[in-house]
């Protein structure tokens, strides 16, 4: 692995990060990159993914991006009104 130039900001991470929520997934990381709303260097890109991929927030098939990270309302509220089983 080559040697980043820089670091990606929060920013940065935030916006990726909301651009495949938002979508739900992309089919290569050449759609997302064009995608967003601010310039990002490829590089940038790929760290970002490497790390929403490391902390469970994507999944990578193939080039194709999916989000899959449980961050639904619903999902949330009826884990919270759930019985836990013994």
């Amino acid at each position: 692995m080559k040697t980043p130039l820089h670091e990606p900001t929060l920013a940065t991470i935030l916006m990726v990060e909301k651009a495949i929520k938002r979508r739900g997934d992309y089919p290569t990381k050449k759609a997302l990159w064009t995608s967003l709303p601010k310039k990002v260097q490829y590089q940038t890109l790929d760290r970002i993914l490497d790390y929403l991929e490391s902390s469970n927030k994507i999944i990578t098939d193939n080039h194709h991006i999916v989000w899959v990270f449980p961050d639904n309302a619903k999902l949330k509220k009826l884990l919270k009104e759930s019985r836990p089983l013994r």
